[in-house]
């Protein structure tokens, strides 16, 4: 789905939006209309507004000071609405249409432009079919085992396994970033997908993919072979961005300068990134420099990840039963 589409598919969303919130609303008028009989005779003095301005309009007389009276008694009806809502134990807003969004009234524009709940849904759906080909719904916490640690391990991935679950309750409240260290094997892309997993099911947009496919993109669409989607954009804009195995993709003056310009514009941003890595601290200093090193190490939670690969201890046990 490219992203002209994927803007369809938005501004489809959101008309729907304002059909459903306009039908609820016909709903509610209707039942108070039933339950609560005074209503009816306020609504139709509002209804006749128009008309009556009309008329003051046609007569010509005194028209700004019957139009200001007239707008004074439609206040006054209207706090008088309220009021007998109250007292039928209804809401004093349960007939005003109850949009999603305040700022666009689910037209998707304001002011001219895009509204930012069409652009944050924009972000939703694109983030969504850069997930497809993941596997974030298949890990959970739930399958990840502690089993597999040992000793001084366990008790250092159990510590890992607990920040990673007060890093999903804490989202939205705090910006806070990971980095994943370790050999291949030890459960970096597992914990990392259930937290991805988990931030979903909260609502927020969510990218997760290795760091080669992320970096391949953005240079697809930087030196002009895709020019409809926008990759870069939407890495920084995301709520979470999980990179998978940053350290695996070739190494080009491009791809060091755009993994800088990712993980700075998203700490400016405040948004919250995980990245796990097979690389060490030193290497991440000699591949991509001294400035990604310093912020990693300063504004990341470090997680070192310790113990025997997991996949291979699974298939053994598999072996022996």
């Amino acid at each position: 789905m490219d992203k002209s589409e994927i803007y369809e598919k938005a501004m489809n969303i959101i008309q729907k939006r304002r059909i459903d919130a306009m039908n609820e609303n016909q709903r509610r008028i209707e039942e108070v209309n039933s339950n609560v009989p005074e209503i009816n005779e306020f609504n139709a003095h509002l209804y006749n507004t128009s008309h009556e301005i009309f008329r003051i309009i046609s007569e010509g007389k005194n028209v700004e000071q019957r139009i200001a009276e007239l707008k004074k008694s439609n206040l006054d009806i209207q706090r008088l609405i309220k009021s007998t809502l109250r007292n039928y134990n209804y809401p004093p807003d349960y007939l005003s249409v109850q949009y999603c969004c305040n700022d666009c009234n689910d037209t998707g524009y304001k002011d001219g432009h895009y509204c930012h709940c069409f652009m944050e849904l924009v972000g939703k759906l694109s983030a969504d079919e850069m997930n497809k080909t993941s596997q974030i719904r298949l890990s959970s916490f739930d399958t990840f085992s502690l089993d597999y640690y040992h000793g001084n391990d366990y008790d250092i991935m159990k510590k890992h396994f607990e920040k990673a679950k007060s890093f999903v309750e804490n989202f939205g409240k705090e910006n806070e970033n990971i980095i994943m260290s370790g050999d291949t094997g030890l459960g970096k892309t597992h914990l990392s997908l259930a937290i991805a997993n988990e931030v979903l099911k909260k609502g927020y947009s969510v990218i997760y993919d290795s760091a080669i496919n992320i970096l391949h993109k953005i240079e697809m669409e930087h030196f002009g072979r895709d020019k409809i989607n926008d990759t870069l954009s939407l890495v920084n804009d995301v709520d979470l961005l999980i990179l998978d195995d940053l350290g695996t993709e070739y190494s080009t003056p491009f791809y060091v300068s755009t993994v800088y310009n990712i993980i700075n514009t998203r700490l400016n941003m405040s948004k919250s990134t995980i990245i796990s890595t097979n690389l060490s601290t030193e290497e991440i200093k000699n591949r991509y420099s001294e400035r990604v090193k310093s912020r990693l190490v300063t504004m990341y939670i470090p997680m070192q990840f310790k113990g025997k690969d997991v996949r291979l201890q699974k298939k053994q046990r598999e072996i022996k039963k």
